[in-house]
């Protein structure tokens, strides 16, 4: 696929402002409301009111197209492929998207008197009923707005076991190859964290696993298949060393795509687990926003969760907010967590079912093993870690020959990609790959779209073969050209983007 982003040479809002235009005129205020209404302004101090709001003046055909042509130059799951590993880009059906923008979903308030909120609550008490089954879990809290937050939470549950076991242990293990959130969290709940090594096949080492762990250890924070997409296959050792240290076994859900309908991590012998509904579960996510990390436990640590749980009174038949929960580690957040998050997800489970939910696994892990076995064949790429075992649903592989070859780095071949049509994979993600390149297809896309995937990855190399410079340069047909990375992110030297905006059109 040739694609050329969209494209203009768009103003600044203020740039488009013509004094008196306006897109809305508010109805003149009755005589008696005018003056209660300036009398009650005339109580604000004058070193307190607001005179010159500075805000463009437009017509709302003016606000209307701005911001269409704005969103024309945007990428989004609806444009095309996100191949971002670790990430789990997949589409959202609309119908969820329909369920969730409900007027009984949107017009609830999670203050209302819980009599006029059956129905909502009902909803969190099966949707935690399935993701039990579906992880081995006991008990859900839904409060984490995301994965990094249910992390957090998990590492505070792990604290709370052992102090409420008089004990104060201070180290969290985590692998080499962890998300960066987990290291982050970690230290956040007070911990210090000990990195364990991969081995020649890419997994945890254990023997030196046996050797970090002492009665210190509080726990180990896993992510099952891994950053790799390489299933650990020496989980069961994994469990016995830390479960024989009274340690608990973290599992970040960030990869449960490959899993699901599988095997739960409730059976592998994890003791708390966070999922990312808003990547398995199938809500759009990025820029922010909406995420969704609930922690599930097993049943020794239940007490250890946030207030409230939703409960039900099978003699009254009626559903109700448990906030009598005194060993808990206390709230992360005001009430149930994003509520339209986890109606999407309930819609979602509801309509893939059992036998759809273990499609979704396979297909994604099809997808990936058929795009690795594909791109392994090309000049300037190799697969690190034991490269005949099969990915799960992504996989890493090294553009290091690429760069030794012709300068082309990572970063670059990703730039490009964006002249294709296709956004860029994750790059340099896990830090133990040179030139890492991570790629999770997942299974909502064809092999239509995957095979123009490969097409335009096989072109961009090619390219960097043959003018190295050109592809250095990328990309071309974006609305915004090549940035420097460094200037755009750092604080001390960071310029408006406006102004980087504004040079590159001009360019």
């Amino acid at each position: 696929m040739k694609f050329r982003q969209a494209r203009f040479e768009e103003p600044l809002i203020f740039e488009l402002s013509r004094s008196g235009a306006h897109g809305f005129e508010f109805p003149r205020l009755e005589p008696e409301l005018k003056r209660s209404l300036e009398e009650a302004l005339n109580e604000i101090p004058e070193e307190l009111r607001r005179r010159d709001l500075n805000l463009p003046e437009l017509s709302e055909l003016d606000v209307v197209r701005h911001f269409t042509r704005l969103s024309e130059m945007n990428y989004s799951i609806t444009t095309g492929m996100y191949p971002l590993g670790s990430c789990t880009m997949k589409y959202n059906p609309i119908l969820n998207e329909e369920i969730a923008s409900s007027s009984k979903v949107l017009q609830v308030h999670p203050l209302q008197p819980e009599e006029t909120v059956q129905g909502c609550l009902k909803l969190l008490y099966d949707l935690e009923q399935l993701l039990k089954r579906l992880t081995g879990m006991d008990r859900f809290s839904f409060q984490p707005s995301a994965g990094a937050h249910g992390e957090f939470l998990g590492c505070l549950i792990i604290r709370e076991y052992h102090r409420s076991k008089g004990r104060d242990r201070r180290i969290m293990i985590i692998p080499d190859s962890a998300h960066g959130t987990n290291p982050a969290s970690a230290t956040m709940a007070g911990f210090e964290v000990r990195v364990v090594k991969s081995n020649e096949y890419g997994c945890v080492d254990v023997d030196e696993l046996e050797k970090m762990v002492d009665e210190d250890v509080a726990g180990i924070m896993l992510t099952n298949p891994n950053t790799l997409g390489i299933f650990e296959k020496d989980i069961e050792k994994i469990v016995e060393i830390i479960h024989g240290v009274d340690g608990l076994l973290y599992y970040d859900g960030a990869n449960l795509n490959a899993l699901l309908g599988k095997v739960r991590p409730g059976d592998m012998g994890f003791d708390i687990i966070h999922l990312n509904l808003h990547k398995t579960f199938s809500t759009p996510h990025g820029g922010g926003g909406p995420g969704s990390g609930p922690i599930g436990v097993v049943k020794r640590l239940v007490d250890f969760l946030p207030p409230p749980l939703v409960e039900y009174d099978e003699e009254n038949d009626r559903y109700y907010l448990d906030y009598d929960r005194p060993k808990s580690v206390g709230r992360i957040k005001m009430f149930h967590g994003n509520f339209s998050v986890l109606v999407k997800t309930y819609a979602y489970l509801l309509r893939m079912g059992g036998d759809g939910l273990k499609k979704v696994a396979e297909t994604s892990v099809l997808a990936s093993n058929y795009l690795l076995r594909k791109l392994e064949k090309l000049r300037g790429i190799n697969v690190p870690f034991d490269p005949k075992r099969p990915r799960k649903h992504e996989f890493v592989v090294s553009l290091q020959p690429l760069y030794k070859e012709t300068g082309v780095r990572a970063v670059d071949v990703a730039k490009r990609l964006l002249d294709y049509g296709y956004h860029a994979p994750t790059i340099y993600f896990p830090l133990i790959v040179d030139e890492a390149f991570m790629i999770e297809p997942t299974e909502t896309e064809s092999k239509r779209e995957i095979d123009g995937f490969y097409e335009a990855l096989k072109n961009v190399l090619n390219e960097a073969y043959r003018d190295p410079e050109k592809v250095k340069n990328a990309p071309y047909n974006t609305a915004i050209g090549r940035v420097d990375e460094v200037r755009a992110s750092h604080p001390r030297t960071m310029i408006p983007s406006w102004r980087i905006y504004r040079r590159r059109m001009k360019s």
